[in-house]
């Protein structure tokens, strides 16, 4: 299949969701043992309040700021730009050029219910984005 909705990449998902006062050092423990890029930061009824990525954390080391002392809500991208599950996998591939980012929340009703990171995309999928990338670059 070469362009799936959001809704069939995520449907088994649990993302990994923390809260805005959970520290950075938590974050990266659960990003390296979960083996994800990036935590989806909700209040208690998984509305989404921001998001916290590898890149967040890099910069907290980069500042010496202690990990286990910096909250969440210090450092994450706030509102970032969502996706709802309706929606298809090449859109969120535009989204992720347009914004230069590697991950976008999956928000239906304004709860999460999943994440797409670029890696959740299928040689086809990538395939057609880059011939639609090539295309424009030839027409502008």
């Amino acid at each position: 299949m070469t362009n799936r909705n959001i809704s069939f990449i995520v449907k088994d998902q649990a993302p990994l969701m923390m809260r805005p006062s959970d520290t950075v050092q938590t974050a990266c423990q659960q990003m390296c043992e979960r083996r994800v890029g990036a935590v989806l930061v909700t209040d208690a009824r998984a509305h989404l309040k921001g998001i916290f990525t590898g890149r967040d954390a890099v910069q907290v080391l980069a500042l010496d700021a202690n990990a286990a002392h910096v909250h969440l809500s210090e450092v994450m991208t706030p509102k970032p730009d969502t996706i709802e599950p309706e929606r298809t996998a090449i859109e969120a591939l535009r989204m992720m050029c347009d914004g230069g980012y590697r991950h976008v929340p999956v928000v239906k009703d304004g709860k999460v219910v999943g994440i797409v990171s670029r890696s959740d995309f299928k040689g086809l999928e990538l395939d057609q984005f880059e011939d639609e990338l090539s295309l424009w670059e030839r027409i502008c």
